[in-house]
């Protein structure tokens, strides 16, 4: 049973165990050493060829990713890619892709254990619980089934822990650099004619699949992987079970595709503009966005009775939610630009 991609792609990022040089072992070669028989020589070869197998791929700050922990994540993107009907890039091109997102994980990391962050037990239990019933399971049916996959439970708890780690970092690195001022706000509402001196705002539920270009997925491949959802949705498949198995957004994914309620800016643009053109009910086309290939369904449409103090607070989250969507790719271009990457691939 292949289970959801947030934890394929997570479960076998293992961490470099970092050596001192007071751990090192000190080989001393007295007089003693003519002595020792040949077989010893040829078993101590061996067991420093076997150790050679294992070699640094990246040295990331004071950081390393070693070769067997790229193998073990491009096996799980192969493992991925023939589940999908997938088609891969070169070998050589496939490590380069999965090494350079296993450094960018990395230095997330480690800006979270520079900014001392922690991840709290019972967020990470229910984290857990909701992932198993997202794919209608109880947790013990979960273990087991990510078992069956090659993976430990342990695993995919350690990979969901960094997983909130690193996004922890985001939102904090983020909320330093996004700014929304009363003249922005202004500036919204002053685009919205239909809703001046009202104290309603027109909200949207909404629920989408995300298909995200990956090391394992180009441009045609993502679009015709949407397309292919639609035609499952079209043919009358359960959103939920389709989003489950096809989205790459980890967060409505949980819930089905299930946005919740939409406000007026709270989306980037091209997803606002599609998802506004909808009739309720009404599928739409795959949509391209800066985040991938959308395919998005209106449920329903309210007005929303709101004070004009709390509209204006409501517009004012939606146009900071829509600039840090775009500022992250920023942000992580210009740590990754900072950070001293040294790849020996």
């Amino acid at each position: 049973m292949m289970i959801r991609k947030t934890l394929l792609t997570c479960a076998l990022k293992k961490r470099a165990t970092k050596l001192s040089v007071g751990s090192m072992m000190v080989l001393c070669l007295g007089t003693g050493a003519a002595l020792v028989p040949l077989a010893a020589h040829a078993q101590n070869f061996e067991s420093a060829q076997r150790q050679q197998l294992d070699t640094v791929v990246a040295v990331v700050n004071d950081g390393v990713i070693m070769r067997s922990e790229l193998n073990e994540r491009i096996a799980q993107v192969e493992q991925q890619a023939t589940a999908q009907d997938g088609t891969l890039p070169p070998r050589n091109q496939l490590a380069q892709q999965v090494l350079e997102r296993m450094v960018m994980d990395e230095i997330q990391l480690q800006m979270a254990r520079q900014a001392n962050l922690s991840v709290d037990d019972t967020e990470l239990n229910r984290q857990l619980r909701s992932l198993a019933e997202s794919n209608n399971m109880t947790l013990d049916q979960f273990a087991d089934a990510v078992e069956a996959d090659g993976i430990t439970l342990a695993d995919v708890r350690e990979d969901v822990r960094r997983e909130m780690l690193m996004r922890q970092v985001q939102q904090r690195q983020i909320s330093q650099r996004v700014t929304v001022s009363d003249r922005d706000v202004e500036r919204f509402l002053s685009q919205q004619p239909s809703q001046q001196g009202q104290a309603f705002i027109e909200e949207t539920r909404a629920r989408h699949v995300l298909v995200e270009l990956t090391p394992t997925r180009n441009e045609n491949q993502a679009r015709a992987r949407a397309q292919e959802a639609r035609q499952r949705l079209q043919q009358g498949d359960d959103f939920a079970s389709v989003a489950r198995e096809y989205s790459d957004d980890r967060g409505s994914g949980m819930n089905g595709g299930d946005l919740g309620w939409v406000r007026p800016g709270q989306t980037v643009p091209a997803f606002e503009e599609a998802m506004t053109s909808l009739s309720p009910n009404q599928l739409s086309e795959p949509v391209r966005s800066q985040f991938g290939y959308h395919v998005i369904e209106v449920l329903e449409r309210r007005r929303q009775d709101v004070t004009e103090e709390s509209r204006r607070e409501q517009v004012r989250q939606a146009i900071f939610q829509r600039r840090a969507n775009e500022e992250l790719q920023t942000w992580q271009r210009e740590i990754r630009e900072q950070a001293f990457v040294d790849i020996r691939l």
